[in-house]
């Protein structure tokens, strides 16, 4: 028998939760680039939650040299949202791709209210007014693939 190697370990699904500025940025490197269509977006203001489905790159994975990059379906919940706006969004066109580039907060005052704000590739934002942030992340297919069979590239 021989010890166990970092290599035979399990790369789990993400299912992480953020509640200050620092846990939505680690959330935002891991959403970063991530695609969706307006069809992939719901409003659910009774229930104070606006959610995304996602095909997320997997920026975590360790495994990515040994095989092709990747992507995952998964949902980014925003809860205790009291209101949205965005622009550049053309949300009549329900197969309009966009792509994620950051999360942020923007607190107001002393207290914990604030803006989640999500921007997008070109001239896209969507602004959460929030009552305090909580925002979860979850993976909820396997990986596949990348399509592109690429890392995407910034430079």
């Amino acid at each position: 028998m021989s010890d166990a190697r970092f290599e035979d370990g399990r790369e789990a699904p993400l299912n992480l939760g953020a509640q200050d500025a620092e846990d939505i940025g680690v959330l935002s490197a891991l959403v970063q680039d991530s695609v969706l269509t307006a069809a992939d977006m719901q409003w659910e203001p009774a229930r104070r939650r606006f959610s995304l489905l996602l095909n997320r790159f997997r920026w975590e994975d360790g495994g990515a040299d040994r095989h092709a990059p990747e992507r995952v379906r998964s949902v980014l919940v925003i809860d205790n949202v009291m209101g949205l706006a965005s622009q550049g969004i053309d949300r009549g066109d329900k197969d309009l791709i966009l792509s994620l580039l950051s999360v942020g907060f923007e607190q107001d005052g002393e207290g914990p209210e604030g803006h989640i704000l999500l921007t997008l590739a070109g001239d896209g934002a969507i602004r959460a007014r929030v009552e305090a942030p909580e925002l979860r992340l979850k993976d909820v297919t396997k990986p596949y693939r990348a399509p592109s069979g690429k890392r995407p590239d910034h430079g």
